[in-house]
């Protein structure tokens, strides 16, 4: 608990003081030049105090906004000083006969410079930049997009099969509801073969009412061998100390739409397919539920293997224990930018394809966000994977 509040409640709160602090110091100059140095450090201490309150719970749209705000201030404060080091250097090498010569062409480029440098000064220049970045987020997380993959197989297939991938609705928080059931209608008519919900399909923050409602939708989704099931860390409200229904409502819910729960358990599927499910790993902890090779015991691994998993997590496992193709979410592909950029290098599996061995891993965005009414890092999808045999 302690780690938590330090992290998600007092970190935010002192980078945002302390960034705000330096910002509101220098757009000071320009609109209050006559204020002397005690008085503008008393009242920038004193913004940066209520930015720091602003932004002392991490999870609110107020501090993403304001930690996103402040980020690009910096990040424009090294790009002016980088300017100002690259103009610097360009008038000290500039010969007498230039002067002319260069006049005509650095009019306009002058002009915008100035135009630019005045929003610079006044503060103003990194407000429009969030503006605009967070009003590209809002708009990206109001459409979904359809992302398909194409993935290959030496075993042999009686025919190609189409399977589509939904993960991480977090219905009735962030999205437009009717995007949802057009979106359900859009998929039947993709006519697939299988449909595999990857868990956190609903969260804490989704009444009973929406619970029950999105498993009808996605139920109704017309498929060949049906619609099955894992649960995400999201899904049975583990994090509120209110949920809003039981998780035995949850699983009736799921089963009365005709929604095949899998959890630690597998199943097949016509003559070629065998599609196997995992408990959630939760927050890394994955000791409470069944490895893959045990899921898999006496199953017929001459059919094409598929793994859903909630988080692409113990995929060495997973391809050891013969699982040919292994569909996650969990991810949202980072979402809020950087923190995608972020995973990646730290080697967390992100968003898009991968392999592990002989095993392909496919990690989708998820159908909308999580928190916050914004995604600026990739887009909101379900997937869909064409699976034929290799020639």
């Amino acid at each position: 608990m302690a780690v938590y509040y330090l992290m998600f409640r007092v970190l935010p709160a002192v980078i945002a003081g302390i960034c705000s602090y330096f910002y509101v110091r220098r757009v000071l100059v320009f609109w209050r030049p006559d204020v002397e140095r005690r008085r503008a450090r008393l009242l920038s201490g004193a913004l940066a105090l209520v930015f720091a309150l602003l932004c002392s719970n991490f999870w609110s749209v107020r501090t993403m906004v304001i930690l996103h705000l402040l980020a690009v201030a910096f990040l424009v404060e090294l790009a002016a000083a980088l300017l100002r080091l690259i103009f610097r250097r360009r008038g000290n090498g500039k010969g007498k006969g230039d002067e002319g010569e260069d006049r005509e062409r650095c009019g306009e480029e002058n002009r915008l410079l100035r135009a630019v440098g005045i929003l610079y000064r006044c503060g103003l220049l990194p407000v429009l930049i969030t503006a605009v970045m967070l009003g590209y987020g809002a708009f990206n997380m109001g459409r979904i997009v359809r992302t398909e993959y194409r993935v290959g197989t030496e075993k042999e297939l009686d025919e190609a099969y189409r399977l589509v991938l939904i993960t991480d609705t977090h219905y009735g928080t962030i999205q437009d509801k009717e995007l949802l059931r057009e979106k359900a209608e859009e998929i039947s008519g993709e006519e697939p073969d299988l449909v595999v919900l990857a868990g956190d399909i609903v969260e804490e923050n989704t009444s009973k009412e929406d619970m029950e409602e999105v498993f009808q939708v996605l139920g109704g989704i017309r498929s060949r061998y049906g619609v099955y099931y894992v649960y995400g860390n999201h899904d049975r409200q583990p994090y509120t100390e209110r949920p809003t229904y039981a998780d035995s409502e949850l699983a009736g819910a799921i089963r009365k739409n005709g929604i095949t729960i899998l959890e630690d358990g597998a199943v097949e599927l016509g003559d070629d397919l065998l599609l196997a499910g995992r408990a959630d790993a939760a927050w890394g902890n994955v000791s409470g539920r069944a490895a893959p090779e045990g899921i898999l015991e006496g199953a017929d691994k001459e059919r094409f293997v598929i793994m859903a998993d909630h988080q692409p997590v113990e995929t060495a496992e997973n391809a050891a224990a013969g699982v040919d193709l292994l569909l996650s979410g969990h991810t949202h592909a980072g979402q809020m930018w950087p923190i995608g950029v972020f995973s990646e290098l730290f080697g967390t599996l992100n968003y898009g394809e991968y392999q592990e061995g002989d095993c392909r891993i496919i990690v989708s965005s998820g159908f909308t966000g999580w928190g916050y009414p914004f995604r600026t890092e990739e887009h909101c999808e379900y997937v869909v994977v064409e699976l034929s045999q290799e020639s």
